[in-house]
């Protein structure tokens, strides 16, 4: 399905309203070719025809008015979206189907039970922080694995090696599990609000005003649903990236740490010169936490490039002067 059709097909999922607008406007279009605000203002609200602006449904054409882009897929995204709206309705009369399930995960902001699993694993790890006999066992078993290579390596040298790794699982889970169109759409859709709004504030249009009040209170369902999608990846990057800290806080307890043979300082840090301990203190922070940090920060950015990790949603949207058609 072309990206127009996917876009239809998420405006009628958002509302009946959405879909019965972009119904009316193909068969405006079917009529007269061209559709233009005074065709449909008696049908439909002036927040929807932005609405169909702003997602490319309606494409300008040089001044004379609107064309829908892809009549055939929006047509397809809408008789999809019915049937499946009548599925869904005739399975929530039988309780207890699978269907249902799948809607309670729908409620959820998309979470499946191996998101909230994680999320729970990720809330007992940190506990790991406060609780030593967690931190021990966490980092005895993964002392297992590491114990050997810490021991070949200087400790800053393993923690560099672990800043990297915990940069890789970072940037692939985010860019696996975080749908940074969807949360583009989240705020170009705010923005679009914001923009009506204020130009309505200068017309006065008190009408204009109350309608778009409504469609803010709407969005806030969107509000969340994007702080749901930036959430979603960071319980699994912890559920990883926790325990290798831990073992970290673990070595540095039980004073396990290599250091290069003839020398009487852990490491020199810039600023702050030799370091005779880990456990030394910079602040209210311990010297490993800073060197880790500053490890992983640098790295993120360089990891994040190399495999071309999008970490902020694209707001750009077309210049379609939906506010404008709209008035």
């Amino acid at each position: 399905m072309a990206r127009t059709a996917k876009k239809a097909e998420s405006l009628a999922e958002e509302s009946q309203a959405m879909a019965d607008a972009m119904s009316y406007v193909l068969d405006v279009a079917d009529e007269k070719g061209v559709v233009t605000w005074s065709d449909v203002s008696d049908d439909i609200s002036s927040g929807e025809w932005g609405r169909l602006i702003e997602q490319g449904i309606l494409v300008d054409v040089d001044g004379d008015g609107f064309v829908v882009d892809d009549p055939e897929g929006v047509r397809e995204a809408l008789g999809e979206s019915e049937a499946e709206s009548g599925s869904w309705s005739s399975s929530t009369s039988e309780p207890g189907t699978d269907t249902d399930s799948s809607t309670d995960e729908d409620d959820d902001g998309g979470w499946s039970k191996w998101d909230k699993l994680a999320a729970g694993g990720t809330v007992l790890l940190f506990l790991g922080y406060s609780q030593p006999p967690i931190r021990d066992a966490i980092g005895g078993v993964l002392d297992i694995a590491l114990g050997p290579l810490a021991a070949t390596l200087p400790f800053y040298l393993m923690i560099l090696v672990l800043a990297i790794f915990t940069s890789i699982n970072s940037a692939i889970l985010q860019g696996k599990l975080m749908d940074m169109d969807k949360m583009g759409e989240y705020q170009a859709r705010m923005q679009e609000i914001q923009e009506r709004r204020k130009d309505a504030k200068e017309r006065g249009d008190d009408e204009a005003l109350d309608e778009i009040q409504e469609e803010q209170m709407e969005a806030m369902g969107d509000q969340l649903g994007m702080f749901k999608e930036q959430f979603r990846p960071m319980v699994w990057i912890m559920l990883v990236n926790i325990p290798v800290f831990l073992w970290i806080y673990y070595m540095v307890q039980t004073n396990a740490m290599t250091v290069p043979g003839g020398v009487d300082y852990v490491m020199i840090l810039p600023i702050f010169g030799e370091l005779s301990s880990w456990d030394y203190r910079i602040g209210p922070m311990w010297a490993w936490i800073i060197w880790y940090f500053v490890c992983s920060m640098s790295f993120s950015q360089i990891v994040r490039k190399a495999l071309d990790v999008q970490t902020t949603p694209n707001t750009d949207t077309e210049d379609t002067g939906g506010s404008t058609a709209a008035s």
